[in-house]
């Protein structure tokens, strides 16, 4: 006679649960986390303070609420440069791509688009370039540099020739960063 005739469903309860919940006892809690690692950014090292301020820490601090530290406000602003700006970028070749444009892929696409400021000077993108056919094309892309939805500027880029299956480098200048952009949009136009 079997020895859990007894105790029938009571015991497989047990045992069931003895085969689940061992798994889960032999597992380890985890104290650290694999994750990409972001690019750097710019910090100030207060010479006084010895702080290091960062666009990710700077106006965190609790402190008056004085008209200085309310002296610019990005979201109330409203200039605009007027008219398109036409630039014709360097474009530097990094590589080639394979000719896959049809029905599904761009002649040209856009990649691993970023927007950066150059202090004291004017704001950037740095974006790819790959000529997915099997021909020379020339480029015109259009980018727009906005502030909270709002234009601030427009801009044509003129991309030199680009050979069959080349991947380029290049960047879009836009306004001075006196002026606040918060997003850019950069789009092919032509081909």
């Amino acid at each position: 006679m079997n020895a859990f005739c007894g105790s029938g469903p009571k015991t497989l309860i047990i045992l069931l649960a003895l085969a689940i919940g061992a798994p889960a006892m032999a597992q380890v809690t985890r104290s650290s986390a694999d994750m990409a690692t972001s690019a750097g950014v710019p910090e100030f090292r207060d010479p006084k303070t010895g702080q290091i301020w960062t666009p990710n820490n700077v106006g965190l601090v609790a402190g008056p609420n004085t008209p200085a530290d309310r002296a610019f406000d990005p979201l109330a602003q409203a200039v605009r440069v007027d008219g398109v700006i036409v630039q014709r970028a360097k474009i530097t070749p990094l590589g080639t791509v394979p000719i896959t444009s049809g029905p599904t892929v761009p002649i040209v696409s856009i990649t691993d688009a970023s927007l950066r400021a150059v202090p004291e000077q004017r704001w950037q993108v740095v974006l790819y370039l790959s000529n997915n056919s099997g021909r020379t094309i020339v480029p015109l892309l259009h980018c727009s540099f906005t502030n909270a939805g709002r234009p601030v500027e427009q801009t044509r880029v003129l991309v030199s020739a680009m050979g069959s299956g080349v991947r380029v480098g290049l960047t879009v200048y836009g306004p001075p960063t006196s002026l606040f952009v918060d997003r850019a949009t950069c789009r092919v136009q032509s081909p």
